[in-house]
């Protein structure tokens, strides 16, 4: 579980229980408030299934995968399956965030941050369930994932329509 790592590494959360938020727009609809930013949580792989993304933009952005492929070099990225989901990331659809990362032990998944969201507040993150939002400082992100080894990049996202 995440938090036995998060406690270990002294990253201190506040933790909120709601019902199940399976898409960045149900804390809207149902009227769920919490601190920090509201995050989309995108897994994407690309057109020959070889390299998997985890993309975080600000919940209201509408991502250009058209444009952010080209810009990445990456061949027409697209949304990974909710199996390569649990392959890679060992969540379901809904429970997707960088949290997941702690299951993802052969590094095969880049983490990519929109500039807006980085600028911006304290991260929402889904503890591996859809039923909890942990919300962690910038800082703690930061050391969360430089205690497993990765590096986020800080991209400017294409938007679209």
């Amino acid at each position: 579980m995440p938090n036995d790592l998060l406690n270990a590494l002294g990253i201190r959360y506040q933790a909120f229980e709601h019902p199940p938020l399976n898409d960045s727009q149900a804390a809207e609809r149902l009227g769920v408030k919490r601190p920090g930013q509201r995050i989309k949580n995108l897994f994407l792989r690309d057109n020959y299934g070889r390299r998997h993304v985890l993309l975080l933009v600000p919940a209201s952005k509408k991502v250009d995968l058209k444009a952010l492929s080209a810009a990445s070099g990456l061949s027409r990225l697209g949304f990974a399956s909710a199996e390569r989901l649990q392959k890679y990331l060992g969540v379901k659809p809904g429970a997707v965030s960088l949290l997941a990362l702690i299951n993802d032990s052969e590094r095969q998944v880049m983490l990519w941050i929109d500039q807006a969201l980085w600028q911006g507040g304290d991260f929402q993150c889904h503890p591996l369930v859809s039923t909890r939002t942990w919300v962690l400082a910038k800082s703690d992100v930061e050391r969360f994932c430089a205690h497993l080894g990765v590096v986020p990049a800080i991209i400017e996202v294409p938007g679209g329509d």
